[in-house]
């Protein structure tokens, strides 16, 4: 009897924590542990001795009676909930409560529930009766009365201050993603068609704005231009739950516009609406179109988004004319777009010396000109045009980005991160500042959850790219932050569809070697293929040094020394500076084949690179260092410091292996270190698991 008391007292305080908490989608176990004072053993065990169930599944069930509540005692929609309740992810939300309940959140209030008196209430005919037990999956009566006390406040509270007036759904919120599908040119003109573009650039630019809508990139929708597809067959390519259409003309002052937005799972027309205005009030007809498309789909628009949303570019028709006829050039990202680009965007701020957008766009052509050349000329005018662009528009995306690139442009990373994160927060659906945050988190400032969660927002945006080289790219990035991150199966599975869409792809079969390696360790055939890769074209760096090093963790010097030597005198041949943390290891390949002389050389240079080395890994390369200058106490406080970090990608928990430390794989401290770093990145893992799954992400 004590202890099914015992056991009562613990549940309700665990959902009185969780009910408390349960706005925060980032309260998981390790939370709900410290808030109870109790270890994450004792927590698992406890409650799965109560309830039979995983912490994460407890705290998610929780979420879900909660939410059952306010469905059916508040006029919230079923997107607010979710989000009230901690569910990142609408479509997660309705995905995990239709498991728990056998019904989508849209059929509650339709279906027949018990009263307090065990009389049926809220029938409706054709509704399948949900009994109570199943209703509540033998949830303790007791803790849902505790979270229902507390909901009272908490609903209360929250219709007291929340007041946006939008109509509830009836029949369930769908998720809020959009494709605004290429705008057709009804005119006979064919140079009518970079306005009629422009109008479908800008009425998507205006919908990347709003934090609420998953927003689908233009690249991914180009390749519907002339398609003969049905709307479902597209939804089902892109999975999107709504379309705009539209096609328009310029004639003389007038602009035509027809736009309808389509509901995509039946196919059926929202809104329509036929506009002719003059030019003149191209602003105020984009802004009325995007905000007739977000009222429709119940998007939520904060009055941070609508100022945004609401800004005109600038006052001048022509400087806009201009501005539009480059933006076609521009997007095509090839170096004779990106100058035919930048020649009309100067003819536009030559007409208006105010322009943030051209001014900004300038910038990022000039950054991604040169983006891969050893040799930079444009830092300047990089740096320039981002600065005009921030002064007259410090609130804008294009411009925040504009000033991120030329900070990595002259490799100040650290500098260019909050200008990314702020670009985003301007524009939450904005393809390439997700696409540098990724990259960013992956090999500047590395940082494996961020990578991952960057690399899949990257592939929800630009799910159906214009090419297959280019979805075949995009997978190719999720893949390596997948297998970075742990999810090695999963990153199997995205490095194959990379190699279906292009098996030309030049880097993912270098990758795919990696990850198979990674699932069963299987050394001599990693090596083999990566052999056989570098053949195709011997002057891949990348996969020379991976070689060199598979035969270095053998201690199989002659060979890794063969390997190394034609690494080490091409990067000096081409005057490149690139992986010049692995130099303590070429140096102690070529002093154990006699070369003494040459190996000092790659001791000193990383030995320089130590001391600059501002990185995550620094402890991991001083330890090296300390180890070939035989201090073996420096080299083990190192790795005690490494041991106590976090982010860093699953090849470093191969470390162990690392020939430099083999005089120390007799100490039991060194075990202790290496078991306690394999610890840390599998806790995180399983952490990023679950926080990537609530939002829907994997």
């Amino acid at each position: 009897m004590q202890d099914h008391t015992n056991r009562g007292d613990f549940l309700s305080q665990a959902t009185a924590v969780i009910v408390e908490n349960a706005s925060n989608d980032q309260f998981g176990v390790s939370q709900l542990a410290e808030a109870l004072n109790m270890s994450r053993s004792n927590l698992l065990r406890k409650i799965k001795k109560a309830t039979s169930l995983s912490a994460s599944q407890f705290i998610r069930q929780v979420r879900l009676e909660i939410a059952m509540e306010m469905l059916k005692d508040s006029a919230l929609t079923v997107s607010e909930i979710s989000y009230m309740v901690g569910f990142g992810s609408s479509s997660y939300f309705i995905k995990c409560f239709r498991e728990h309940y056998g019904y989508p959140p849209g059929e509650v209030g339709k279906i027949e529930f018990e009263n307090e008196n065990g009389e049926p209430e809220l029938s409706q005919p054709g509704i399948q009766e949900v009994s109570e037990e199943k209703r509540t999956r033998n949830f303790p009566r007791t803790v849902l009365l505790v979270a229902l006390t507390i909901l009272l406040v908490s609903i209360t509270s929250f219709l007291i201050f929340y007041k946006r007036p939008l109509e509830e759904l009836k029949n369930g919120q769908p998720e809020k993603s959009i494709a605004v599908l290429p705008f057709k040119n009804e005119s006979n003109d064919s140079t009518n068609l970079y306005f009629v573009n422009g109008l479908m650039e800008s009425t998507l630019n205006n919908l990347q704005k709003i934090k609420d809508l998953r927003v689908i990139s233009r690249s991914s929708v180009e390749k519907y231009r002339n398609s003969n597809k049905s709307i479902p067959e597209i939804a089902e390519e892109l999975n999107v739950s709504y379309f705009v259409e539209g096609s328009g003309q310029k004639v003389g002052d007038q602009v035509l516009l027809n736009i309808q937005l389509i509901e995509a799972s039946g196919d059926r027309h929202l809104w329509a609406e036929q506009y002719n205005r003059e030019v003149g009030d191209i602003f105020a007809l984009q802004n009325e179109v995007s905000a007739k498309i977000a009222s429709a789909v119940q998007a939520i628009v904060t009055p941070a988004e609508l100022e945004q949303i609401r800004k005109k570019p600038t006052n001048n028709l022509v400087a806009y004319d201009y501005y539009l006829q480059a933006l076609d050039p521009f997007l095509s990202r090839t170096n004779e777009g990106l100058q035919q680009a930048i020649e009309l965007f100067e003819k536009a701020i030559e007409e208006d010396q105010e322009f943030s957008l051209a001014y900004a766009n300038i910038a990022i052509a000039y950054y991604l000109l040169e983006m891969f050349q050893a040799e930079k000329q444009y830092t300047e005018k990089i740096n320039s045009y981002s600065d005009k662009a921030l002064l007259y528009d410090s609130k804008s995306a294009e411009s925040l980005t504009a000033k991120a690139f030329y900070y990595i442009q002259t490799e100040e990373y650290k500098l260019a991160l909050p200008y990314l994160e702020k670009a985003l927060e301007y524009n939450p659906n904005s393809s390439l500042a997700i696409q540098m945050l990724a990259d960013f988190y992956s090999r500047l400032t590395p940082d494996t959850g961020k990578y991952l969660e960057y690399a899949l927002k990257g592939v929800q945006l630009n799910v159906a790219a214009n090419d297959s080289i280019t979805r075949s790219y995009i997978y190719l990035q999720l893949s390596n932050a997948l297998v970075s991150a742990g999810f090695f199966d999963e990153a199997e599975k995205y490095i194959d569809l990379s190699l279906n869409y292009s098996a030309e792809n030049y880097y993912a079969p270098h990758l795919k070697a990696l990850i198979l390696f990674a699932k069963d360790g299987n050394v001599k055939r990693t090596r083999n293929l990566l052999i056989k890769e570098w053949q195709k074209d011997t002057t891949r760096l990348d996969i020379l040094q991976d070689i060199a090093k598979f035969y270095y963790v053998e201690e199989n010097y002659d060979r890794a020394y063969y390997y190394f030597k034609k690494f080490a005198e091409e990067r000096k041949k081409r005057g490149l500076n690139l992986y010049i943390s692995e130099n303590a290891k070429i140096g102690m390949v070529y002093e154990k084949v006699g070369r003494q002389e040459e190996a000092e050389k790659f001791y000193k240079s990383f030995s320089e690179y130590c001391e600059k080395d501002q990185s995550i890994y620094k402890s991991v390369n001083l330890a090296v260092k300390y180890m070939h200058e035989k201090k073996t106490e420096q080299a083990m406080e190192q790795l005690k410091i490494f041991s106590n970090a976090d982010n860093y990608p699953y090849w470093y928990l191969l470390i162990e292996k690392e020939p430099m430390f083999k005089p120390l794989k007799s100490d039991p401290e060194f075990n202790r270190i290496m078991q306690r770093i394999k610890d840390r990145f599998w806790a995180k893992h399983d952490r990023l698991r679950t926080s990537l799954e609530a939002e829907g992400l994997i």
